[in-house]
């Protein structure tokens, strides 16, 4: 092992120029970008098309924010505009098939047919608002077919700029709906007609036109603005160089700068892939020239990226879906309570790739390689809207009013130099660029709307939920177990507003009937519903690790050139954080920092960092020195006695950590005294 781990070593450094530790390319990164990840699948347009997709996106743009400064419009109508915006967008900017030889620079015929439908489903709600509010309960021969259509064209428009996993899922949901009476056991119901499907699809606030689109037309499109301004004053690039700077240097530094920058873009970046591609092109060039291998170098961004998704404030804009789903919270709540577990899973990555570095033998990156610390730490203000973000929203300043004056502190803070100075090209296309980004978004939540609206109308949630608990006996721990199987399968492929949804309408109704099983009738106390969605909110975005399909691994194994499925295994390695984590605020709210005091909140972060230290140090085999397969067995239970959430195991967990350190260092130090006896 040492001896390959040399040659391995050798091998990174042999030649420094060498080409596979470049970063990549733009266009190689939207080549990477388009092949796994929906949403960046776009047309390149030009001429007469190109400029009316970009006026389109400009006045989508103008609209959200126009609405967004006041209520001039009725629910029905801004959302209903929303859609229309989206989806004739979508079927302009994304063509129908992904495979490699389609022309990007023309729109057939069809699909201009099908955005110009669009954009009359999108209308037909603020033309013929009091006829439809007149005889609401019927519908019409127009009705019917324009509810059709609107089901249709969104499906179509979710599998463009999503993927196929939402659109098979609210296909099916559709069929379930339709055949009820015929499904066995408690999955049977009544089943609904044609007329009552389109209505509840269309013509009511449950279904496409319900609550998950109305957060992508209030508070995600205004914080995807947000993110598109900072992008624009070159903030992503500065993550990057103060990573570098900050973690560059330490044992194994490009892993921990990969880390850090992922924590970093994930507090404005809402896809996984698009943050490895991000990023890992930049990173894992870096990490395989220090001498880690293929995998684990992607493997380290892969996890880190994912784990970006989970990092508030924005969480991949679940965190507003969230508010809205579990009703009673503030959104400052649920990005508080995010908090220590997005800290422990960051922890958790740190620990195992700075083991890996250690056992490996690898050191820091060169001064030279490293950028200028005082010119790096000058551009800190870049920063002070992100931070900016957070302060509105402790002070209280509603949610989409706070994303509003992050954008004007963006414009604020980009002034300070003349390198970031935005002007008036580049506030236009900070909007336009925001608007493309939340058009996968918009499609991703109509749909998931589907799902919402069949869920709603046959009771499907309570019937799955009571069958999970059924299935697991009642047990907590095992209909944790299913809930979480379940939320990693339905989280596959789906970016992350989508996997919220979905998980959270299906799995999450488990773990809240479970843990009401005494109150039954009870209102759902808010510590119940927190740590219910965010356990499957957490495995579902596991599942962009998680093989067989695990798009944020695939992709980073694109940068790499390693094995997809070994990097997949490695990154669900490296995040068992988020495998355990989950449990760990289930049976202990004190890590969601909700009604719990100061002293509760400390004791469980610091013996859970302990833990995962040992956990760490297990799985890699290494802490001070290699360890044997028994070692690595002790090591990891006892890290797990740590991370269980009961006094009587963190103490016997402290205490075996005590002596597993000071054998450890004891072991370390007569190691040393053999080498020096040795050269001596």
């Amino acid at each position: 092992m040492a001896k390959r781990n040399k040659e391995r070593k050798a091998e990174a450094i042999t030649d420094p120029n060498d080409e596979r530790f470049d970063t990549l390319s733009e266009q190689e990164q939207l080549e990477l970008l388009q092949k796994y990840d929906p949403e960046s699948n776009t047309r390149n347009l030009r001429g007469l098309l190109g400029k009316i997709v970009f006026f389109g996106l400009l006045a989508f743009s103008i609209f959200q924010l126009y609405t967004s400064i006041g209520t001039p419009f009725t629910a029905y109508i801004q959302r209903s505009i929303h859609l229309g915006f989206a989806l004739s967008l979508i079927f302009l900017l994304f063509p129908a098939r992904r495979k490699a030889g389609v022309r990007r620079d023309k729109v057939p015929f069809y699909d201009v047919i099908l955005s110009l439908l669009s954009i009359g489903v999108g209308l037909y709600w603020p033309l013929n608002m009091d006829e439809l509010i007149l005889r609401v309960g019927r519908v019409s021969d127009l009705d019917l077919i324009v509810g059709v259509l609107a089901v249709l064209l969104t499906m179509e428009a979710a599998r463009r700029a999503v993927g196929l996993p939402i659109t098979i899922i609210s296909a099916v949901f559709l069929v379930y709906a339709f055949f009820g009476p015929y499904f066995p056991g408690f999955l049977a119901h009544r089943g609904q007609d044609v007329d009552n499907l389109v209505q509840l699809m269309f013509f009511t606030t449950d279904g496409i036109l319900g609550t998950p689109i109305s957060v992508s037309a209030t508070f995600i499109f205004v914080f995807l603005l947000f993110g598109a301004f900072l992008v624009k004053t070159g903030v992503g690039n500065y993550f990057n160089d103060l990573a570098v700077v900050l973690a560059g240097r330490l044992t194994g530094g490009p892993a921990k700068v990969a880390i850090f920058s992922s924590a970093l873009q994930g507090t404005i970046s809402g896809s996984s892939v698009a943050n490895v591609v991000g990023s890992g092109s930049y990173t894992i060039p870096m990490m395989k020239k220090l001498g880690y291998r293929k995998e684990f170098a992607g493997g380290v961004e892969a996890a880190a990226s994912t784990g970006g998704q989970i990092m508030p404030p924005i969480m991949g804009a679940a965190a507003f879906l969230m508010v809205e789903f579990i009703g009673g919270v503030t959104y400052w709540e649920i990005a508080k309570a995010a908090a220590i577990p997005a800290l422990l899973y960051f922890t958790g990555i740190w620990i195992m790739t700075h083991f890996e570095a250690k056992r490996v033998g690898l050191q820091g990156m060169r001064p030279e390689e490293i950028p200028n610390r005082k010119e790096t730490l000058k551009k800190i203000y870049l920063l002070l809207p992100i931070v900016g973000i957070i302060v509105f929203l402790l002070l209280g300043i509603p949610t989409m009013k706070a994303a509003l004056l992050g954008i004007v502190l963006t414009l604020i803070v980009s002034s300070f130099n003349k390198e970031t100075r935005l002007n008036f090209k580049d506030i236009i296309q900070a909007l336009v660029d925001g608007a493309r980004t939340a058009l996968a978004v918009a499609a991703a939540t109509a749909c998931a709307g589907i799902i919402v609206g069949v869920v709603v109308k046959t009771g499907l949630g309570l019937s799955l939920a009571n069958g999970l608990v059924s299935a697991a006996g009642g047990n907590i721990l095992l209909t944790l177990i299913f809930t979480m199987f379940a939320a990693i399968v339905l989280g596959m492929g789906s970016p992350t507003t989508a996997n919220y949804v979905i998980t959270s309408t299906i799995a999450a109704p488990a773990i809240i009937t479970l843990l009401m099983l005494d109150t039954p009738n009870a209102p759902v106390p808010v510590v119940v519903a927190i740590s219910a969605h965010l356990f499957v909110f957490y495995f579902g975005i596991i599942a962009d690790i998680t093989p067989p399909v695990a798009l944020a691994a695939f992709a980073a194994s694109g940068i790499s050139g390693g094995d997809p499925i070994k990097t997949g295994v490695t990154s669900a390695k490296l995040a068992i954080a988020a495998f355990i984590i989950p449990y760990m605020f289930v049976f202990n709210p004190a890590m969601l920092m909700i009604d719990s005091s100061t002293w509760q909140i400390i004791w469980v972060t610091a013996t859970a960092i302990i833990g995962m230290i040992a956990i760490g140090a297990g799985l890699i085999g290494f802490w001070y020195r290699k360890l044997n397969w028994i070692e690595r067995i002790i090591t990891a239970a006892t890290g797990l006695m740590l991370i269980y959430p009961e006094t009587k195991t963190d103490f016997i967990g402290l205490g075996l950590f005590a002596i597993l350190f000071a054998i450890q260092l004891m072991s370390k130090d007569k190691n040393k005294d053999k080498k020096e006896t040795a050269t001596a």
